[in-house]
């Protein structure tokens, strides 16, 4: 594509979302990128909560973490450039030892994945003997390598309804944990670092041992929003993610990961949506369903998603950087736990 034909789609997508003047340079800066990614043979993958600008222009495969972890098993580029945060890189680089994965930012971490750490899995494992532990995707490689399975955020439920066990270690979010446990009619349990908490006394058998992680961003979003959007927009549908609060997500139309709300979108006649989530994804869904009206309720940002833009990305594939690295023994342990996810995923059970 010339800089004229990327400015021209950017322009009839974005044109409502992003300043003219600010399309005219992120046309540029796309442009070479889409450049250097053809001479180096590189694949970019780009999550629902990148900037629109560059969602729109230089994405090869957009998605969620499923969908982009599939793309990573899949890929036989050279390199892979993850437009997404560090955990989404170390997945590709786990199901791609062989190949080069470039994170843009060095910085784009995430609170939910610092929140456990590998000794804290260890800990739980060796107090329930016996129980499976489900990694919920947004934790690190070395935390992902000692699970036996992982999940994201569209595949929990069947995932820990594919477990023959009694008791099931599901971490790192104590929001998703619970909205979970309520979805498969199971009790919860909450380690809080020195003392335990535990949930509602007397309930079923089938336990849910959880985490008391939490996302900076999801846990924002409060009852309030919910209440207040209604009694402006009644005829809007509301949208939230699982890692949002139990109390919002029952007080939601909807509750699913990314790529389950814009299918929802997609399918559904109703005229106007809020998206409780990452701002960006709104003003991508925006983009391509102009005929239906986004609230935004964009005072929630991830820091670490908006280290990832055009400028990051083109220099990451100029400098070649930052490489992401994990150790072999890592890796391996953590592959077992993808691939068994990636199975469960395709086959909607475990083999």
């Amino acid at each position: 594509m010339t800089r004229d034909e990327i400015y021209s789609s950017l322009r009839s997508k974005l044109r409502d979302v992003v300043p003219e003047i600010e399309l005219r340079y992120k046309a540029e800066l796309a442009y070479e990128i889409i450049r250097l990614k053809k001479e180096k043979n590189a694949l970019i993958l780009g999550h629902h909560y990148m900037e629109p600008a560059l969602y729109h222009s230089i994405v090869d495969i957009t998605g969620d973490s499923l969908e982009l972890s599939r793309a990573a098993a899949q890929a036989d580029n050279k390199i892979i450039v993850f437009c997404g945060v560090r955990f989404m890189a170390e997945t590709a680089k786990i199901l791609n030892p062989g190949r080069t994965v470039l994170l843009p930012s060095d910085e784009a971490g995430c609170s939910l994945a610092d929140e456990i750490n590998a000794e804290d899995v260890r800990r739980l494992k060796a107090e329930y003997p016996g129980a499976p532990v489900v990694a919920y995707i947004n934790t690190s490689a070395a935390v992902k390598a000692e699970a036996d399975i992982c999940c994201t955020s569209g595949n929990a439920v069947s995932v820990i309804q594919s477990l023959d066990a009694e008791n099931v270690i599901f971490l790192p979010d104590e929001y998703m944990a619970r909205n979970v446990a309520k979805e498969t009619g199971r009790q919860i349990i909450v380690p809080v670092r020195s003392q335990r908490r535990a949930g509602s006394g007397g309930g079923p058998k089938y336990r849910i041992i959880s985490w008391h992680g939490r996302c900076e961003v999801h846990e924002k979003f409060s009852t309030t929003d919910v209440e207040n959007v209604r009694k402006q927009f009644p005829d809007a549908l509301i949208l939230a993610h699982p890692e949002c609060r139990p109390e919002v997500v029952a007080a939601s139309d909807f509750s699913g990961g990314t790529s389950a709300m814009v299918r929802y979108i997609r399918e559904s006649a109703a005229q106007r949506y809020l998206l409780l989530t990452e701002c960006a994804m709104g003003e991508n869904v925006a983009a391509a369903f102009p005929e239906k009206g986004m609230l935004r309720l964009c005072s929630v940002r991830c820091p670490h998603m908006n280290k990832i833009t055009l400028e990051t990305t083109l220099e990451s594939l100029r400098s070649m950087k930052y490489v992401i690295e994990i150790p072999e023994d890592i890796r391996a342990n953590a592959a077992r736990a993808l691939e068994r996810m990636l199975v469960a995923a395709a086959t909607d059970k475990l083999t």
